[in-house]
């Protein structure tokens, strides 16, 4: 049963109002109320757990009702979660998942019931998401019981002071689209990666520090902020590499790190990038890895001080609409099955060529990748394996 387009308003109003002096707890119990404003029987928020397994309930205070985690893989909730789109078993009662999204970041997924919902109680349900998604990540800034409901561990310190340091997983525009994934999720020590855009430019890093313990932890959100500062104060690519590696020698020094800095015009495509003992990133068109297409002549680690008074090469190349940009840390390629096999680049540029290809967008895409990667090596790597997925699609004249 759909509401007026007033009523509609007034509820989501309301919602919001309550939110604003609410605390991060009481999200799952206005969220029921206003599903009721809205004529449905029930709605639960449920959370993506870090690594993306599964989809966990938000507890609610307010509700004696204790739902069981749901798979990613194999669910109608997980279905909605990874193809970002509404799913509807018509029971009795009806159940619906909507996706919660955060601009093109996943967060989770609602789950409502009613009696029966139609196409018009579906578009209030959803409206009623795109507040739910605003709401979590907003009071997740000041309350710790939206990191609890994603953990399923106990995190080590510097996985804590390193997710602290990192942006969402994915952003993105309608030109540009950036998504990421990182493991050990609970026990990562010195990768990390950004992105971020500064007009129509897409920034992408991605660092790998020496080590796999607090201060390998410390030299990467050292470089994130050193990277950060830099960039916003109008620094080029080879001033944010000569700072961090000043940064690195000053205050940690013999911390050495790798380190792929870029950024893509997205009005343009054109592609600019500094390389610092790092793997190459991998250029896909039209469902295929160009061999070589980004490799350069490598360049020593930053936190030796050779770059301080030596600015790095950068280096340009010009992309094609629908081209994507695959950086990685050697986490990945040197991952080792039980018998010794690598996983490799030419299984790394396999995989993920296979999921685009089938139509995964970028962060479904990459979230089979780095499970894939787990399974290759046990569930146990051995070191921290990085992955960032850009896409560019720019919008054609006149769409």
């Amino acid at each position: 049963m759909a509401v007026d387009d007033g009523r509609l308003g007034r509820v989501l109003a309301r919602a919001m109002a309550r939110a604003r002096v609410g605390w991060p707890r009481e999200v799952p119990d206005l969220v029921r109320e206003a599903a009721r404003g809205l004529g449905l029987s029930e709605a639960w928020v449920f959370l993506a757990d870090l690594q993306q397994h599964r989809l966990v309930a938000m507890p609610d205070p307010a509700s004696d009702v204790r739902h069981p985690t749901v798979a990613i893989e194999g669910s109608l909730g997980g279905r909605a979660y990874r193809l970002q789109r509404t799913q509807v078993s018509a029971g009795p009662p009806a159940v619906g998942w909507l996706p919660l999204i955060d601009g093109v970041e996943r967060i989770g997924a609602l789950r409502v019931e009613a009696p029966a919902l139609d196409e018009r109680t579906l578009a209030d349900c959803e409206a009623l998401a795109g507040l739910v998604a605003l709401l979590v990540v907003s009071r997740a800034a000041f309350g710790d019981v939206i990191a609890q409901t994603t953990r399923r561990a106990a995190m080590s310190l510097q996985a804590e002071l390193l997710w602290g340091f990192l942006p969402p997983r994915t952003i993105g525009t309608r030109s540009v689209t950036s998504s990421a994934v990182l493991e050990p999720a609970y026990d990562v020590g010195g990768d990390a990666f950004d992105h971020s855009m500064i007009g129509n430019v897409l920034h992408l890093s991605v660092f790998d520090a020496m080590g796999h313990d607090l201060a390998a932890g410390g030299a990467s959100a050292v470089a994130l902020a050193a990277c950060r500062s830099t960039r916003r104060a109008g620094g080029s690519l080879a001033e944010v590499a000569t700072t961090i590696d000043r940064t690195l020698v000053e205050w940690i020094p013999g911390r050495l790190l790798t380190a792929v800095l870029a950024d893509l015009d997205t009005t343009t495509g054109r592609l600019t990038w500094v390389n610092c003992g790092h793997p190459s990133p991998l250029l896909i068109r039209a469902r295929r890895v160009l061999p070589d297409a980004l490799g350069r002549r490598p360049q020593l680690p930053l936190g030796l001080g050779f770059h301080s008074d030596t600015a790095p090469v950068t280096h340009h190349t010009g992309l094609e609409p629908g081209d994507r940009l695959l950086f990685y840390t050697d986490g990945v390629t040197e991952a080792r099955s039980a018998d010794g096999e690598l996983y490799g680049e030419a299984r790394l540029a396999e995989t993920i060529v296979h999921h685009m290809a089938g139509g995964d967008p970028a962060p479904e895409a990459l979230r089979r990748l780095i499970h894939s990667l787990m399974a290759h090596q046990d569930h146990r790597l051995r070191d921290d394996a990085t992955l960032v997925l850009a896409e560019w699609h720019p919008v054609r004249p006149g769409a």
